[in-house]
């Protein structure tokens, strides 16, 4: 038996996101609903190579990918990130969730670190010779971090980059009421864990795909 996974579908005017609702980091995009489906489960293989380095169970064999929820995107969507918050993230976060989610992230972080020191200094240029290089990928990342922290009311002020994501997991780690965790528009822990992963992930992928 296929074993179900929960996804919300983020539909943009341009691009949809499909992310899977309990697997931190599982989005993928494509052009309307059933090629951001096939572009998620295309997937599942890497973004279980990531997430098995915290030794979370991954579901073995066929996937039925079951969408739960729609949202609306905006131009986030578009430009290619997921920015809006489904409902279901507003849910409680137990202590066992917590924990897990926290696992993946930090997995998440790993790959970034073992992809980019894998990796060459000058990647592949895109079709029209765009993208970054390795290093300014990675410090992007690092940048944009700062900025996440501040939705789950975590100041990046005296941080190195080591200590922030360790404060980072140890309140992604923590049961949560389904609240934002910065008011009025912060994120809620669900929702931050998926975002913080998300881009580790899509950031250390469009590495190893440009290192060929």
């Amino acid at each position: 038996m296929a074993a179900t996974i929960r996804v919300y579908l983020e539909r943009g005017s341009k691009k949809v996101f499909a992310c899977a609702a309990d697997w931190p980091g599982w989005c993928r995009s494509g052009k309307g609903d059933e090629a951001a489906l096939e572009a998620l489960a295309a997937y599942a293989g890497r973004y279980w190579s990531a997430v098995s380095r915290s030794r979370v169970g991954f579901p073995k064999g066929a996937l039925d990918l079951h969408v739960v929820e729609v949202v609306k995107g905006s131009a986030t969507t578009d430009f290619g990130a997921p920015g809006t918050v489904p409902d279901l993230d507003f849910h409680p976060v137990p202590a066992g969730e917590a924990r897990r989610n926290a696992a993946i992230l930090r997995a998440s972080w790993r790959t970034l670190e073992q992809v980019a020191a894998g990796a060459p200094a000058s990647l592949r240029r895109g079709p029209r010779g765009g993208g970054r290089d390795r290093d300014k990928i990675v410090a992007h990342v690092a940048e944009s971090e700062d900025g996440y922290a501040r939705q789950i009311g975590i100041s990046p002020r005296g941080h190195d980059g080591a200590a922030l994501r360790r404060e980072i997991a140890r309140v992604l780690g923590a049961p949560s009421d389904g609240s934002r965790l910065r008011e009025p528009k912060g994120w809620p822990s669900r929702y931050a864990a998926r975002r913080f992963a998300w881009h580790a992930l899509d950031h250390a992928w469009e590495i190893e795909d440009r290192s060929e």
